[in-house]
């Protein structure tokens, strides 16, 4: 017999965090960690936004002058494209100097699918992150960088020069300078102090000279750290995501969830209307024949009668069990009163395929009604459709729990079975309808089902525990 693979690790499935992560509190020494990264990021910003500025104003000057004719339009637009570059850059060079990561605009939103490539190219006029953009490589990060570089140009040169100082004065002449600055300072605090001392003015000079140069590289790591998140700053409120994309995607996805549901239920209840018809209301048809023919013959003919009463207590006897049949696949008694549990080994003892059924939910694991009567429904489906179609001899039934972190917790339903294989989610068919529910509560399916088997199909979707006390 064909061995079982395991399916796919439960972590290998994790909702997309799209939130920016939190900038946290760092010590000096950490300070002194990042310095190489964050005075490489500040050196180098000058020059890159001098290229960006240099760029963007000939491309955009060039086509506003030009719109009159239609070349001009296609040079605004490559201007605005070409911000885009620049700013992403941006973006990768912050994440290269520690800073977290700034979620990216989603730049299709303006540009929806199927509305031709002319509508796609001219996107960028209605889109506000491409004028965000331009006016951040063209205004923003030229005077900004201008600022932060000569700063720390100066910054460093007059640590790195207090320090060397005593190496190189000697070399320079002395003999002709009249004025010497810490002289100069301890007359003016000091009246007669520098002549009342006697000391050499080179070295007091070299002495303040390296005192002063250490106090601008100590104070150096600070200066980097504060004009990264300056930039930081900048970057996430000119481009970055806004919130309100977030809440515009998070309603789309709940609309479609929704529309998922929705689409779901119908096809649910479509098909136990089909069952219904195609089952015990045929037979409680027949049942009605059969009793018209017993009223017939009941006078005339007592013993066919009889006969007929066998036959009618057998239809309503199948037509119970079809209906207790059709119960089960949405909230059977057992998992009611018993819980999940119960109602899975109750389902997998039923299977004409072995099942080997995993729980690894947690003892204390609290799911909500709503997902325990989904979780039964689409592990019936997928037992049901393994057993019919996949020609397996053992099937493998396996529930987890999982935490994410960020999104909670998710509920992990996998079912392997080591048959032909080959299958796969078609419009109007099984999996695509179990895809609909699962997406409606918020979830995800996967398929995997090369031909030749084995196939694993897992259905991952959230949920909040509930308080069984308090329910």
């Amino acid at each position: 017999m064909t061995t079982l693979t395991d399916p796919a690790p439960t972590g290998s499935i994790t909702p997309a965090a799209t939130t920016d992560s939190a900038p946290r509190r760092r010590g000096y020494g950490a300070l002194w960690a990042s310095l190489p990264r964050e005075l490489g990021y500040v050196l180098l910003g000058f020059p890159i936004a001098l290229v960006a500025f240099v760029t963007l104003v000939t491309l955009f000057s060039t086509g506003v002058s030009l719109l009159v004719v239609v070349v001009g339009l296609v040079i605004v637009v490559a201007s605005l494209y070409t911000a885009r570059g620049f700013g992403t850059f941006e973006l990768v060079r912050l994440r290269w100097a520690g800073r977290p990561a700034i979620r990216r605009p989603q730049w299709d939103a303006a540009a929806p699918v199927g509305e031709g490539p002319w509508r796609a190219f001219f996107a960028p006029f209605v889109d506000g992150h491409y004028w965000l953009y331009l006016l951040h490589g063209m205004v923003v990060a030229p005077i900004v960088s201008l600022f932060t570089w000569t700063v720390t140009v100066v910054w460093a040169s007059i640590a790195l020069g207090g320090l060397t100082y005593w190496i190189w004065a000697i070399f320079v002449p002395q003999d002709s300078r009249d004025t010497w600055p810490v002289e100069w300072l301890l007359d003016r605090v000091w009246p007669g102090g520098s002549a009342a001392l006697a000391l050499d003015p080179l070295v007091v000079e070299a002495v303040a000279q390296f005192v002063l140069g250490a106090v601008f590289l100590l104070t150096l790591p600070l200066i980097t750290a504060g004009f990264t998140l300056m930039h930081d700053g900048i970057g996430r409120g000119m481009l970055g995501a806004w919130r309100s994309e977030a809440l515009e995607r998070q309603v789309q996805h709940l609309a479609a969830s929704r529309g998922a549901a929705v689409q779901a239920e119908d096809a649910a209840l479509r098909r136990l209307e089909r069952d219904i018809h195609d089952g015990p209301q045929q037979r409680l048809v027949r049942l009605q024949m059969d009793l018209a023919a017993i009223e017939r013959k009941l006078d005339a003919d007592p013993e066919a009668a009889k006969g007929l009463l066998a036959e009618a207590r057998d239809q309503a006897r199948d037509t119970l069990d079809e209906l207790r049949a059709l119960s089960r696949g949405f909230a059977p008694p057992l998992l009611q009163d018993r819980g999940l549990a119960s109602a899975l080994e109750s389902l997998a003892a039923r299977s004409p395929v072995p099942v080997e059924l995993e729980w690894m939910l947690p003892t204390d694991a609290a799911l909500p009604a709503a997902i325990e009567r989904n979780a039964y429904f689409i592990a019936a489906e997928l037992l049901t459709n393994a057993a019919k179609h996949s020609g397996a001899s053992a099937i493998r039934l396996r529930l987890a729990q999982r935490d994410t972190g960020a999104t909670g917790l998710w509920l992990d339903l996998w079912v392997t079975d080591n048959g032909h294989g080959g299958a796969v989610a078609r419009p109007g068919h099984g999996l695509a309808g179990l895809d609909e529910r699962v997406r409606g509560l918020g979830g995800v399916l996967l398929v995997d089902s090369p031909a030749g088997g084995p196939t694993v199909i897992g259905a991952h979707f959230p949920f909040t525990p509930v308080d069984r006390v308090g329910a």
